[in-house]
């Protein structure tokens, strides 16, 4: 069952809404992971079956991981000049606006429907389809696929299915949940291609990350007598390796993965920014970690961006953690 709050749109609210438009754009945050992507081709793919005109945009280019992903090729960075203007934007998997990038800045609120799982979500949209309970935006697609009453086919159900993947790592996380397993079973009756989705996304590792994982892990810190591991990479590691950006995904998990450890962070200081993954076990939440630093996410998986130096940013989440209980 759904949960109705102030602020949130109901499912009907959303599907009259998807029924009356004519035309849409789905909206990608920027640094695409499976989720945002995902849920964005399951739900574009369907509203064309309805006959709908469905764009997909992104700032930033597809990973190589998700490239595998039905309809991936067909993700711009551009959006269509002769869009109607009743064209509604759906921005999937983001908390606010602002992860968007800024292309899409000058959409009005009256043409934005979000769809997301995030805690403390700003609302931003006209519709805010936010159920914080679901393991994915890609199953808050799924509520909305249903009441749309379109077929499922395989191409939407491995898009939805990628989305739970991802977000529940594999399945490992402690947001899969029995409804979250009883969706991916029924996705897979579905013809999701689960197997494609692991070897893609979990097991077809580049050389390259694998040699940067090995210098992040050889750079390991810990703290608080072994619950807070962290690690960094830069671009003098990146060259080294051979390696990108797309090549540190994940790789807090391993550091969370250490012994007695309750806590990672891996501090990614390339291309002129300063990013920071958190991790949690359970007992610290690093959404609210991250929130007091202007960053955001879910109780165990959040980050943020820092305007400082990496030694400020180790300082300032380090303190940020202590005030979460760390």
């Amino acid at each position: 069952m759904i949960e109705e709050r102030e602020g949130i749109s109901t499912t009907e609210e959303v599907v009259d809404e998807l029924r009356r438009r004519p035309a849409f754009v789905m909206v990608s945050h920027v640094k695409p992971d499976g989720d945002t992507l995902g849920a964005g081709l399951a739900l574009g793919l369907a509203l064309e079956k309805l006959g709908k005109r469905v764009a997909y945009y992104q700032q930033d280019a597809v990973p190589r991981t998700l490239r595998f992903l039905p309809s991936a090729q067909r993700v711009s960075r551009a959006i269509p000049a002769d869009l109607p203007p009743q064209t509604l934007y759906v921005f999937c998997d983001m908390s606010d606006r602002g992860r968007a990038g800024p292309a899409v800045a000058q959409i009005t609120r009256e043409n934005i429907l979000e769809i997301d799982h995030h805690l403390g979500n700003t609302l931003f949209g006209a519709w805010n389809y936010v159920l914080p309970k679901e393991c994915s935006t890609g199953t808050c697609v799924m509520h909305l696929l249903r009441a749309l009453s379109v077929e499922i086919d395989a191409d939407i159900a491995t898009c939805v299915l990628t989305t739970i993947m991802t977000d529940t790592g594999g399945l490992m996380h402690s947001n899969t949940t029995p409804e979250a397993l009883e969706t991916a079973a029924e996705l897979m009756r579905m013809g999701a291609d689960k197997e494609r989705i692991t070897r893609e996304i979990f097991s077809n590792k580049r050389v390259a990350a694998t040699k940067l994982l090995g210098r992040i892990i050889d750079g390991m810190e810990f703290g608080h007598d072994g619950r807070y591991c962290w690690s960094y990479v830069d671009d003098a590691m990146l060259a080294a390796c051979g390696a990108d950006g797309e090549d540190t995904e994940d790789v807090v998990n391993v550091l969370l993965g250490q012994e007695g450890v309750e806590v990672a962070a891996l501090f990614k200081a390339y291309g002129g920014e300063l990013r920071v993954s958190l991790r949690s076990s359970g007992r610290v939440s690093v959404q609210a970690a991250a929130a007091s630093l202007g960053g955001g996410g879910h109780f165990r998986a959040s980050g943020l961006d820092f305007g400082g130096s990496l030694a400020e940013a180790i300082a300032a989440v380090d303190a940020a953690l202590v005030a979460q209980g760390l």
